[in-house]
């Protein structure tokens, strides 16, 4: 059976951006995988941090199990997600575990930090699924079929310099939006901090206007996930596409950006 891994910085990122397209795969009958690389400890202004680690650990369980997910804990707290080996080897472990065809991730510009790191992460420990002499914490072995890798559309759909950012592929989520939205409501904790630190009203109409614009984009759904698909080399054997083979007509290739591409 096929299997997508979706890595992400921290609880409810991979609901705001991610969960329609691990839902409309899973609905073609593969398996997905969840794992947020932080603890969400920083995500508010009113609980401490141990209150917080543990109040998000069972709001990120929840959106899974609402997924219908297989879940893998988070490897450090907020902020301190670094670019580093002992990082790398977590979470190359977890890739070795789901044994993943497809890897959803941030983009790999995108407006904090954590997002980018954990890009960084997921690309690397991908990259490494099929090198047997890299050692993961804790240990697992290598698998040798194709990976490959998508971006999710950064925050704000613009880099943190504000460049816009267009998406190569969108996948139709409106089918799943209810679900998805279910999941994010699982997060409850992150009302108030999001209101307090982002200006979003209500995380959950955020997210839908967020995949209601991204739909827009598409040019053909209501709702919709944008993505970039990674170059191929060293992760596959030739350059291909599961994602939009998986999806068929409920994903839409953007020529415009395919052309610009190549030129």
């Amino acid at each position: 059976m096929p299997s997508a891994l979706a890595l992400f910085a921290h609880p409810d990122d991979i609901e705001f951006v991610a969960a329609g397209t691990l839902l409309q795969l899973q609905a073609r009958g593969w398996e997905i995988h969840y794992m947020n690389l932080c603890t969400g400890h920083g995500g508010s202004v009113q609980m401490d941090a141990a209150t917080t680690r543990t109040t998000r650990l069972a709001e990120a369980k929840r959106a899974a199990e609402i997924l219908g997910a297989t879940f893998y804990p988070p490897i450090c707290d907020d902020l301190e997600l670094i670019y580093s080996v002992p990082l790398l080897k977590k979470v190359a472990a977890v890739v070795r575990a789901a044994r993943p065809d497809i890897v959803l991730t941030h983009s790999p510009s995108d407006y904090m930090e954590d997002h980018q790191n954990a890009c960084r992460l997921a690309v690397t420990a991908a990259f490494a699924h099929g090198i047997p002499n890299f050692d993961c914490d804790p240990p697992a072995p290598a698998f040798f079929h194709d990976v490959t890798v998508y971006h999710a559309m950064p925050h704000g759909l613009c880099d943190p310099l504000r460049k816009k950012i267009h998406a190569g592929l969108y996948v139709d989520t409106t089918a799943v939006h209810g679900r998805k939205r279910e999941a994010l409501a699982a997060h409850a904790s992150q009302k108030d901090w999001l209101d307090v630190s982002q200006g979003m009203d209500s995380y959950l109409v955020s997210m839908d206007e967020a995949s209601r614009r991204v739909g827009e984009l598409s040019g053909a759904f209501e709702y919709a996930e944008g993505w970039r698909r990674h170059l191929h080399l060293g992760f596959s054997s030739r350059d291909i596409d599961p994602l939009s083979d998986a999806l068929g007509d409920s994903a839409r290739i953007d020529s415009a950006y395919e052309t610009w591409l190549s030129e």
